[in-house]
């Protein structure tokens, strides 16, 4: 270390999210008073374009070699921070940030003079440490010019559509028979109420004949692996006993197969073939031979004939793929309301979920846009919708909002109310949240067509023996009582749930989810598509719920992401990494089962860490025995010496 270093602290105030609190004068005074510390300045936002321009300034001017900047989150700012040292002619590793916002301000609101102190001992602590720091290399890496995006729905789709107009070679991986997602089981799309596969169905044919796109349909990826610029991915391709090259979707197999099933695609209120299609408009146009209902009579074999797409003997394969950033889109589920047995669904006849009416409503749909009550076949002449099942409920332990339920019963009862101007439609509610372009038109216009809303939350669901219809007791909060409803049909308006795979998923690709089991985004302001894992980015509801509009927005913001990091052939990687002595190391393989991104390997005995792979985590330093590994920017001197100051007066 040398012995003639300059430090210079900047103080931010943030506005006043910290000097409304903290007294920066103060703080900048006692940092000025600390040896090593050159010189000491407040601005009320560093990070704006006159505080980086002074912190560059004073560091050419006053000869700085270590900066300490103490204002909030490095989560937010760190790497701009870097590249203003860099934009200095100085390694951007001699930066050391203090959060004195969330850690200072904000918790402590009440008690500045305290939040003073606490700011002064961080200030402190980061310029002992900053005295520590080494420059450290930066590294560049190729990229491959491919992707992959995983989930076919609205939001994969977009981000391939674009991703391959621009050049890159993208592989799309969907899991279930067709491209398209969960936007294809909708009737018509709110605010504009266009039919919803007139506006996907086309798109997927384009994504599927693009000559960029490679779909990879009914498979999943089972391995993740490599780094930012240059992952390898495999994909296991389940099988369909059908051809893809063979089969022309001409759908004779179909009329020839003698055996139905409950179609899942139409939640379970037609059927379909043993081997069939979900629905019309599927992308890819093959054909799906299910083992578990065919009977093996062979009659789709007969009348394939010369054709020969069907194979009794295909078998899974395995592809790998090397490209160079990842997008996850693999949506959303539906919650499952059997769970709340107050309301009936599973039990009660007539309560069905807002998708089933979706499917019911749907000219194409089982009945062919015929309503009627599954009991007994009749027009249901009063129905009532009720929102928040499987959302806004601490029962089930899932607080969030759906976002798209309320707009979507609204634009349900619509539907009804425009084909049958004689019944009576209720919509049982929390808030009615209609935020968004054209979103409040549509709820005038409910209103307009006396569509009737009611505020509450029914507790519970109860049937009459005799009729199967449905009794509803609710406290109306507007009346201030109580007030009873019977109706003919309940249509449960049911929340968005993360996909099944998504915690398995997670652990392929090294990225957390949420508290809700949604994949977790870097930042939900400035980073909102990006992942903890350099080169892998999100869309659409796999980050939570979502509406169309804002899945697709979502899709094209993160292809913009990725071209944006693989546009210019080279990235850099993080340079704070393990660094292992091999002087030290006893091969004991510890750190290698200890690293969750699988970064160690052994060679000779001994363990290697690579650099390309490591990300920085500190697992494997920590379960050394020997000390043989060390944290570059997070050293044990470095961490130790602000340990020690901290107790110092």
């Amino acid at each position: 270390m040398s012995k003639n270093i300059r430090i210079g602290v900047y103080v931010c105030h943030c506005g006043l999210n910290i000097a409304g609190v903290v007294d920066v004068k103060d703080a900048v005074n006692y940092a000025v008073s600390l040896s090593g510390v050159v010189i000491a300045k407040d601005h009320r936002y560093a990070c704006s374009d006159l505080g980086q321009a002074l912190i560059k300034k004073d560091i050419i001017d006053y000869h700085l070699d270590r900066i300490v900047i103490a204002s909030c989150s490095p989560r937010m700012h760190e790497s701009t921070f870097r590249k203003v040292l860099e934009a200095a002619d100085l390694n951007p590793y001699m930066l050391d940030m203090v959060n004195i916002r969330e850690q200072c301000s904000w918790v402590h609101i009440e008690e500045p003079e305290k939040a003073t102190e606490k700011a002064k001992d961080l200030i402190r602590m980061a310029v002992v440490r900053s005295k520590l720091l080494e420059p450290l290399t930066i590294k560049e890496v190729k990229v491959l010019r491919s992707v992959l995006i995983i989930g076919g729905g609205i939001a994969g789709m977009n981000a391939a559509l674009d991703l391959a107009n621009i050049g890159f070679k993208v592989y799309l991986v969907e899991k279930s028979e067709t491209i398209g997602g969960q936007m294809t089981k909708l009737d018509k799309t709110f605010p504009t109420m266009d039919c919803s596969i007139c506006v996907e169905g086309p798109k997927m044919v384009d994504v599927f004949r693009h000559p960029n796109i490679k779909v990879f349909s009914m498979a999943e990826v089972v391995s993740v692996g490599g780094f930012v610029g240059n992952f390898t991915v495999k994909v296991k391709n389940n099988p369909r006993y059908v051809i893809p090259e063979n089969c022309t979707g001409c759908g004779e197999c179909a009329d020839a197969c003698p055996v139905e099933y409950p179609n899942k695609w139409e939640m379970r209120l037609g059927t379909r073939r043993a081997i069939s299609v979900p629905f019309p408009q599927v992308v890819p146009l093959i054909y799906t031979l299910n083992k578990d209902h065919c009977i093996e009579c062979y009659k789709c074999v007969d009348v394939c004939g010369e054709r020969r797409a069907i194979d009794f003997k295909q078998e899974t394969e395995e592809v790998e793929l090397n490209v160079g950033a990842i997008i996850v889109a693999i949506g959303y589920n539906f919650f499952d309301p059997s769970t709340l047995k107050e309301y009936g669904y599973g039990s009660y006849r007539n309560v069905i979920s807002s998708i089933e009416m979706e499917r019911l409503l749907n000219a194409a749909g089982p009945t062919r846009g015929k309503l009627f009550r599954i009991s007994d076949g009749k027009f249901p002449k009063r129905i009532g919708f009720i929102q928040c099942v499987g959302s806004r409920d601490e029962r089930i332990g899932q607080i969030y909002c759906s976002n798209a339920c309320c707009l979507n019963s609204i634009k349900l009862a619509i539907q009804i109310k425009e084909k049958h101007p004689e019944s009576e439609v209720y919509i049982f509610y929390n808030d009615i949240r209609a935020f968004g372009k054209g979103f409040e038109e549509v709820y005038r216009k409910a209103r307009e067509r006396w569509i009737i809303f009611v505020r509450g939350i029914p507790p519970e669901i109860k049937e009459d023996d005799t009729t199967e219809n449905l009794k509803i007791v609710v406290q109306d909060q507007s009346l201030g009582k109580l007030v009873e409803f019977e109706v003919d049909l309940v249509t449960l308006a049911i929340g968005m749930v993360p996909q099944d795979s998504a915690k398995p998923l997670s652990k392929i690709l090294h990225i957390p989810v949420d508290s809700d089991g949604f994949f977790l985004e870097a930042h939900s302001k400035i980073r909102p598509v990006d992942t903890h894992t350099a080169g892998i980015f999100l869309a659409g509801t796999c980050q939570g719920p979502k509406n169309i509009h804002e899945s697709v927005s979502q899709g094209k913001a993160a292809a913009s992401s990725v071209a944006a990091l693989l546009s210019k052939g080279e990235i850099r990687i993080e340079s704070t990494i393990a660094h292992l002595d091999q002087d030290l190391c006893i091969g004991c393989d510890l750190c290698k089962e200890a690293c969750p991104y699988d970064a160690v390997r052994t060679e000779d005995g001994k363990s290697l860490i690579m650099d390309v792979l490591c990300r920085g985590c500190g697992v494997c330093a920590s379960s050394c025995p020997e000390h043989a590994i060390t944290m570059k920017h997070f050293t044990d001197e470095e961490v130790l010496a602000q340990v020690i100051t901290a107790f110092q007066e």
